[in-house]
């Protein structure tokens, strides 16, 4: 009766035991599997977050990359890493060891990002300032070459200006008949008939323009059927052809100076108007008229 007695009381025992080890079991394998699916949450929202830490870098060299006019190589490898960089994590297994490498690798890669992002801007600043700066020389450079142009309009101007001024002119044109004596005495006279020469007579006016030396002008003088009454030789300026009565020669030194000079008829003057013109080649310069009757 005593044996049956210890025999149920050891089974007993012997049960409960092994009841606290099934509890202990059952809840330390709960215990690993509630540890294991809160660590798998942990890797995965870290996961997540680096992707989006991965993500945030990318744009951010893709708006540097958009700002650059011309292609910033650098930073384009440096996009490209990070994009190699993601699709290798997208495939990771989630695991500490793994997302610590991943997560070691977003650092460096954060720490190469803030590199070339500060060159980066460094560089937008010098471009841009070397841009403000041509955009200035060539505003400075157009207003040059305006101011030039006006110079060379203004000297062209100027030049002919000059050239059209440094010729001679001449003033007080006259013309009259004269009789002349055998003494050389010349007596004014308006008769057609008693006249024996026309006189010319002239100024050359003082022009500072016009260097001194020895200077010709053309006179030509018309008889009332507007016949070229002297030598009556002809000239050629070009395309202009000049019949002139006499060459006048001189010495001009920079000052006023009274010239005659005499034409001889071929038969007896004319009654009527004379017209006596004085060129400088083929300007006309002068003109004047007289009455013979």
């Amino acid at each position: 009766m005593e044996n049956s007695n210890s025999k149920s009381i050891g089974l007993k025992i012997a049960l409960g035991i092994l009841l606290a080890l099934f509890l202990g079991t059952a809840f330390y394998t709960s215990k690993l599997y509630k540890d294991k699916q809160e660590n798998e949450a942990t890797l995965t929202r870290e996961k997540e977050q680096v992707m989006a830490d991965l993500s945030s870098m990318a744009k951010q060299y893709d708006i540097a990359i958009k700002e650059n006019d011309v292609a910033n190589q650098n930073l384009i490898e440096a996009r490209e890493r990070i994009q190699g960089l993601m699709d290798s994590l997208k495939i990771s297994q989630n695991s500490v060891n793994s997302l610590w490498r991943y997560k070691k690798k977003f650092l460096a890669l954060q720490e190469e990002m803030d590199v070339l992002l500060t060159e980066n801007d460094k560089l937008k600043t010098e471009n841009e300032l070397l841009a403000t700066t041509l955009d200035s020389t060539n505003v400075q450079l157009a207003e040059r070459a305006v101011f030039t142009d006006s110079l060379l309009v203004q000297n062209t101007q100027l030049s002919e200006v000059v050239e059209n001024a440094a010729v001679l002119q001449t003033v007080g044109l006259k013309g009259f008949g004269v009789i002349e004596r055998n003494s050389g005495k010349l007596i004014p006279t308006e008769r057609a008939k008693r006249s024996d020469k026309i006189r010319v007579c002239y100024t050359v006016a003082k022009n500072a323009l016009v260097g001194a030396g020895d200077k010709e002008l053309y006179v030509q003088v018309l008889d009332p059927k507007n016949n070229v009454l002297g030598v009556n030789e002809q000239v050629q300026f070009d395309d202009t052809v000049l019949n002139y009565s006499l060459i006048s020669k001189f010495n001009y030194e920079n000052k006023n100076l009274d010239i005659c000079e005499f034409i001889a008829p071929n038969e007896d003057f004319e009654e009527g108007r004379y017209v006596i013109n004085v060129f400088n080649e083929r300007e006309l310069i002068s003109t004047s008229e007289f009455t013979l009757r």
